[in-house]
């Protein structure tokens, strides 16, 4: 008989004769110090959670595999779509955005949907949300934002008042709460919901050519929501809901997919759209520019170990790769510094070298030392650059596309501020069960706030994107519409 039990050890590799007592002074007396085996469990246990994510702490995730269906090659250079039939390895993840790491699934908020593909040119993450748009357009004000979605910090109760006091000082946050508070606000599972990369990003081609694009996931599952009522019974039953079905589905076979689209604005044309094209409060017409196939996203493999894979996983819209460079969006400017950083502080200043995050093409730089560098800390190669000793350097091909600038360096907001016309089409162009069922939403989420002056500025907003919108949710608060609109 084959004797295949594994010796217990302690993290240093070596084997544990007593797991079940500490060593004390006799039977009754003090634990001792010298119980190192019982100091490093403790030790460890103390240290097995890394700080939660300040956002988007809630998540599942999978891994998958992108395949290029269309040859888009005259638009960008990057190598994972150079081919039609090309496939490359992704892990993906999916979460809520305000609550903490033990809230609820199916609670109303949007959900992220990020992406990191393995490609042969380096990791490219596409960090995006089930939404085209979202609630702010300038990096200053998302700690402010986040603030608002967070607990008092006297009460440690969420705050209604903080909500809407913001988004009603905020006019642009009205299309991406109008999208909250519609029937896509409780997506019934994370296969069952489109994704989004919201910004505007600029794809560059190998003659140096760029043009401005969008990123449109769309699920094969179909479209399907939560009712309120049901959202919340499930949330009380199974607060991990969404996860569990992820992780079920995949198990079985049930692979969900997306097919990825784009659309593509000449670059001259940003200059003339009646909209501001990198205003991420605000969605291109799709009669403007049309949705063009890209490939297809499947998700096929579920992760072995959840922290891993899932926690350990760092994405930030910064991690780019050549084909592919970013556009004057504000929002998407201050997230190229603040997701890595976030990365830095949570996981560690070597996060992009674990499993989860690691390349699959070799790294070359000159980056060394760190808390928990657990590769070969580069060797004794050579540390720095320009150098004379054949270390890597740099590939002039493979720079960013330029691009031109002017102004007077200031602090300054865009140029359009018209923040109704697409939150009013988009409440005429639902049926009217859906914009009963969007009216209520707005009146169940602003009926608990204490301060009256608040909710007449929010439905001054509605009725400034449409008048019967605005009308009726007044009437469900039991208020006027405010004169001055």
């Amino acid at each position: 008989m084959i004797n295949d039990k594994k010796n217990l050890t302690t993290s240093w590799g070596a084997p544990v004769g007593d797991n079940q007592n500490s060593i004390t002074a006799g039977s009754r007396g003090p634990t001792l110090i010298q119980d190192v085996h019982l100091l490093e469990k403790l030790a460890h246990f103390n240290r097995e959670r890394v700080p939660e994510r300040v956002v988007h702490a809630k998540g599942a995730g999978a891994h998958g595999y992108f395949e290029v269906t269309n040859d888009l090659t005259k638009y960008t250079k990057a190598d994972f779509l150079s081919e039609v039939g090309k496939r490359t390895p992704m892990f993906v993840r999916f979460s809520t955005v305000a609550g903490e790491n033990g809230s609820s699934d199916t609670v109303r908020d949007p959900r992220g949907f990020a992406l990191k593909f393995y490609t042969e040119e380096g990791n490219y993450d596409l960090v995006g949300n089930n939404t085209p748009v979202f609630f702010i357009r300038d990096a200053i004000k998302f700690p402010d934002f986040i603030h608002t979605q967070k607990r008092h910090p006297q009460t440690h109760l969420k705050n209604p008042d903080a909500v809407w006091d913001f988004w009603s000082l905020s006019p642009e946050s009205l299309h991406q709460v109008t999208i909250l508070m519609s029937d896509r606000g409780i997506p019934a599972t994370f296969r069952h919901m489109h994704g989004f990369g919201s910004h505007t990003f600029k794809w560059t081609n190998a003659e140096g050519d760029g043009v401005w694009i969008k990123y449109h996931f769309k699920t094969e599952q179909g479209i399907q929501n939560l009712a309120p009522e049901l959202a919340a019974k499930i949330a009380g039953e199974n607060p991990d809901y969404h996860t569990e079905d992820l992780f079920n589905a995949i198990e079985k076979g049930d692979f969900p997919a997306w097919k990825m689209y784009v659309q593509i604005m000449p670059l001259e044309d940003a200059d003339t759209y009646r909209f501001d094209p990198f205003d991420v409060t605000k969605v291109w017409s799709q009669k403007d520019y049309p949705l063009i196939e890209v490939g297809r996203m499947v998700l096929d493999r579920n992760p072995e170990n959840y922290f891993a894979e899932v926690e350990q996983a760092t994405f930030s819209p910064g991690t780019l790769v050549p084909g592919i460079d970013v556009s004057p969006d504000k929002m998407l400017q201050g997230r190229l510094f603040a997701y890595h950083d976030a990365a830095r502080y949570r996981v560690g200043a070597n996060h992009q070298a674990l499993p989860i995050n690691r390349p699959k093409n070799e790294v070359n730089n000159h980056q060394r030392d760190g808390q928990m560098r657990f590769d070969n800390n580069g060797g004794g190669s050579v540390y720095y650059e320009p150098n004379s000793y054949g270390g890597p350097a740099e590939s002039a091909e493979n720079k960013q596309a330029a691009f031109p600038v002017q102004g007077i360096a200031d602090s300054v907001s865009y140029d359009h501020n018209d923040h109704y016309t697409q939150p009013g089409d988009l409440y005429r162009l639902q049926s009217e069960e859906e914009r009963a069922r969007l009216v209520k939403n707005y009146v169940d989420s602003m009926a608990p706030v204490t301060k009256e002056e608040i909710k007449l500025r929010q439905i001054a907003h509605l009725y400034k994107a449409d008048p019967e919108f605005g009308k009726r949710v007044a009437q469900g608060l039991g208020l006027q519409v405010p004169q001055q609109v």
